[in-house]
């Protein structure tokens, strides 16, 4: 098969469309034929040599895809040859085949077109764990998710609304922000003119991707009893908690990653997405947002678009045929 492998690490133009060995799915596990893959923070990363994949996985950069299913490994149940499915995956989606342990696959939803289902599995099993299933978000509370405009902003705010929150986003422009509005956003601040702190003043639920340089205002900005989810790290690694307005505000800190997670608590995750997000998608409620579609074999391009930040949603690779 072909799949983008990096020549070295470094610039979007170590990525190649080359020749690698078809994998064999073990017992467990399925084979998929990609349809599509999608870009996110983390193959950039991965690109540049800063986020090797954890043990046993691919090399090969891709942490979700969308397909259909080639091959069942021994002992697989309920998949068969021919289904439509899309996949949490811990590395190899930017290839024409990929094999994924079954109880990370889930049913392309009803609605959903089989490429643009890849740019669902990361950003849904990302929102459901950190907001609903650790951030306990509940029907009246105030969320607030920094990056709005993203892959995972972009589906946050619409499982916020229709947990029935009121929605809090940061963007990086005024056009960005009013997109945002049209998914259910209700609060906007433009952190390049506004303090979020200001602007939302108290939020049950924060979804945080910057880490080190938001902290203090996150806590800030946490409500009694608020839960503080970080995911991402884009504003550095390290920064001083202050313990004190915790204490006083009984506040919870999280910092959580999926590809690191074992098959089983993966599994978990998605079985809890197929039962409640779902239905979400099936209905329209929750809708994928993507923003531009590229050739796999330009992942290069991809990668360019997301470095540029200018992209409003997910940035998909299709397989060309």
């Amino acid at each position: 098969m072909r799949a983008i492998t990096v020549r070295e690490p470094g610039g979007p133009d170590v990525l190649e469309w080359t020749e690698v060995p078809d994998p064999v799915p073990g017992p467990g596990e399925v084979l998929i034929d990609v349809a599509a893959s999608a870009v996110n923070r983390a193959d950039l990363l991965q690109r540049q040599g800063l986020y090797p994949p954890p043990p046993g996985a691919s090399d090969v950069i891709g942490l979700e895809c969308s397909g259909t299913v080639a091959a069942l490994g021994e002992g697989v149940t309920g998949w068969n040859v021919g289904d439509e499915v899309c996949a949490l995956l811990a590395g190899g989606g930017y290839a024409e085949k990929v094999v994924v342990p079954a109880p990370q696959i889930l049913p392309v939803p009803k609605g959903v077109d089989v490429v643009t289902a890849a740019a669902l599995p990361e950003v849904a099993c990302t929102v459901w764990s950190n907001v609903v299933m650790d951030g306990r978000l509940k029907l009246g509370e105030t969320f607030l998710v920094h990056g709005g405009a993203g892959g995972i902003g972009t589906h946050a705010i619409q499982v916020a609304k229709a947990l029935g929150a009121t929605v809090a986003v940061t963007a990086g422009s005024d056009e960005r922000l009013r997109k945002c509005v049209e998914l259910g956003a209700d609060i906007t601040v433009n952190y390049k003119t506004q303090d979020f702190v200001a602007e939302v003043k108290q939020a049950d639920v924060v979804l945080d991707n910057m880490g080190a340089s938001y902290l203090g205002r996150n806590i800030d900005v946490l409500a009694q009893d608020g839960r503080l989810m970080i995911i991402g790290m884009q504003g550095g690694v390290k920064g001083e908690l202050p313990i004190g307005k915790l204490l006083t505000k009984r506040a919870s800190v999280m910092a959580t990653g999926l590809r690191g997670r074992s098959i089983e608590s993966k599994g978990a995750i998605v079985a809890q997405v197929r039962e409640h997000l779902w239905p979400l998608v099936e209905s329209g409620a929750v809708k994928p947002i993507v923003g531009e579609v590229v050739p796999m074999s330009n992942a290069a391009q991809a990668h360019r678009l997301l470095d540029e930040g200018d992209v409003f949603g997910k940035v998909l690779l299709k397989r060309e045929r």
